[in-house]
């Protein structure tokens, strides 16, 4: 980045849009959190059974 820039003045206006905090927007959408919360998971004896069947599907192959 800094080498495409033709003068100081220009790295310095690269750097600030660079290093400036987000607009309030783009603050707001990432604030809910990366992943919808709901049913969508598996909870701890759904994830065993299915390791299960996939060890008992790898021993009969």
């Amino acid at each position: 980045m800094d080498a495409a820039a033709e003068d100081d003045a220009e790295r310095q206006r690269n750097r600030a849009k660079l290093y400036a905090p987000p607009p309030k927007e783009a603050r707001r959408r990432s604030a809910g959190g990366g992943r919808p919360r709901g049913g969508a998971g598996v909870d701890a004896n759904q994830a065993r059974q299915m390791m299960a069947q996939m060890a008992a599907e790898d021993a009969r192959l």
